[in-house]
């Protein structure tokens, strides 16, 4: 029960992928070709009302459901490891037409090829947890 809030924002988010499309491997593959605005307004909304969080948590020094205060650390100057890790994020992107949110998003929708999809992130993920420490800072 203590996680039923953070499910219910999961289903929600679902929905809002869904009804924005923003889940469909035809409207990705629209931006990639730059020949529709649709995902680049929505990436841009996502990113504005991202800023706008980030302005109210820093602005009234607000804390996490644990009652931690949430904090914002600067970013690493380790520019290969940000080119090595969008080239790879993008390639998986561009080949399965999802990233994370809409994979299951697209498993819900009944589209189950996605599954193999989910499966290798987690396989990734899992992956990186184990070799994280051996890469390059």
């Amino acid at each position: 029960m203590r996680f039923l809030k953070f499910l219910i924002v999961g289903i929600i988010f679902g929905i809002i992928m869904a009804k924005s499309e923003a889940f469909s491997w035809f409207r990705i593959q629209e931006m990639f070709r730059f020949q529709s605005f649709h995902m680049f307004g929505i990436m841009g909304t996502a990113v504005m009302v991202g800023m706008l969080g980030v302005f109210l948590i820093k602005k009234y020094n607000m804390r996490d459901f644990s009652g931690n205060p949430i904090t914002f650390y600067p970013k690493e100057k380790a520019f290969v490891r940000y080119i090595g890790g969008g080239t790879i994020f993008g390639l998986g992107w561009g080949l399965s037409g999802a990233c994370p949110g809409p994979m299951v998003v697209n498993i819900g929708y009944g589209y189950l090829s996605m599954i193999v999809v989910f499966l290798f992130a987690i396989i990734g993920t899992y992956f990186y947890g184990i070799i994280k420490d051996k890469l390059p800072h």
